[in-house]
């Protein structure tokens, strides 16, 4: 269980009340406490789920059950590192969607047991607007109008983002997989396990990623649109065409040139959005936004065209609960006890 704490473990440090988030969309059971205004994260509990790793992806029967065993502790933990109690909840936020939908059920559920004990309103929160959302606990300056890129697992898509309380505007999303599904499945191509990313990038340390040729998708398409289903099939057929020594000797090269083609074709969409939008600042969000060689092919390219660049530290990229509180503070809350008819959604 990892834990991110501002405040004075176990004591009183924050007299206001505040936010309760739950966050259960995958397999990581989450819960924050965050301020009102969404700008700041008293306590920020994950506990991300070992037992996937054998299966070489989330199993979703198994990704529910945790979710009912760990929340309680973790809700718990979460306040207790605040320094806080149920006392000190103004209101309970929740992920309502999109993910899979038992994990999505536990959480919602128990945000509706502790809203109706309590007689607090409940604040249902999309995933992706709090992916979004976690750049204002990174950067508590940070105003509208940007452009956001959310990269995970589950999702790819540009949006923009108008104003703090006036949503955001689809501007271009994946046709096939998401890029953080692209890196799972070709790290499990590659033999290097589960989650993908983090693997590849490993492997790819001492790699060339010019030696072997890797296709970008939709690379010269004026849309803001992405792919990765033909960088797939290049790596497929690659290693098809090496016996098993050949692809050992050739790992961290194969590695580095899919890991370099993935960012490639996240950095070129986003730079070419906020081209179209005349955007001054760039947000990039979700779990592979903690990725180095995109950060600092951003970084880079950011500081030459003088645009800012706002990417939130690894632990608030991840899915989380902080970055769910930090939505909530600008999402309309359901009234006690109207929200007991809420459900959940996967998309």
């Amino acid at each position: 269980m990892v834990g991110s704490v501002e405040g004075a473990r176990g004591s009183k440090c924050y007299k206001h009340p505040v936010i309760l988030a739950i966050e259960t969309s995958c397999d990581d059971t989450c819960a924050a406490i965050v301020q009102p205004d969404g700008r700041r994260a008293l306590s920020n509990v994950v506990h991300t789920q070992t037992e996937h790793a054998r299966y070489g992806g989330v199993v979703p029967e198994v990704a529910s059950r945790a979710h009912l065993e760990r929340l309680d502790g973790v809700v718990k933990e979460s306040l207790f590192a605040a320094g806080l109690s149920l006392d000190d909840v103004q209101s309970v936020a929740v992920t309502v969607r999109p993910g899979l939908i038992g994990a999505l059920l536990v959480g919602v559920a128990a945000a509706k047991g502790l809203a109706y004990a309590r007689r607090l309103p409940l604040v249902p929160v999309n995933h992706l607007e709090g992916h979004v959302a976690a750049a204002y606990l990174a950067d508590p300056a940070l105003e509208p109008p940007f452009v956001a890129l959310i990269a995970s697992g589950g999702h790819t898509a540009l949006y923009h983002v108008v104003g703090v309380d006036r949503g955001m505007r689809l501007l271009g999303e994946t046709l096939d997989d998401a890029a953080g599904e692209a890196l799972d499945k070709g790290a499990r191509m590659l033999g290097l396990g589960f989650p993908g990313g983090p693997a590849i990038s490993r492997a790819a340390r001492d790699g060339d990623p010019d030696r072997h040729d890797f296709p970008v998708g939709l690379k010269n398409r004026a849309n803001l649109d992405f792919s990765f289903s033909g960088l797939k099939t290049s790596l497929l057929y690659k290693l098809k065409g090496m016996d098993a020594e050949r692809v050992r000797e050739e790992l961290p090269h194969l590695a580095a040139g899919y890991e370099a083609a993935v960012v490639e074709a996240l950095s070129r969409k986003l730079l070419r959005a906020a081209q179209i939008t005349e955007a001054r600042v760039l947000v990039v969000a979700g779990g592979v936004a903690a990725n180095a060689l995109l950060r600092r092919t951003l970084e880079e390219e950011c500081v030459r065209l003088e645009v800012d660049l706002v990417i939130p530290p690894p632990e608030l990229c991840t899915d989380n609960a902080a970055m769910i509180g930090a939505a909530a503070a600008h999402t309309p809350a359901v009234a006690y006890p109207d929200y007991l008819a809420l459900n959940a959604r996967s998309v």
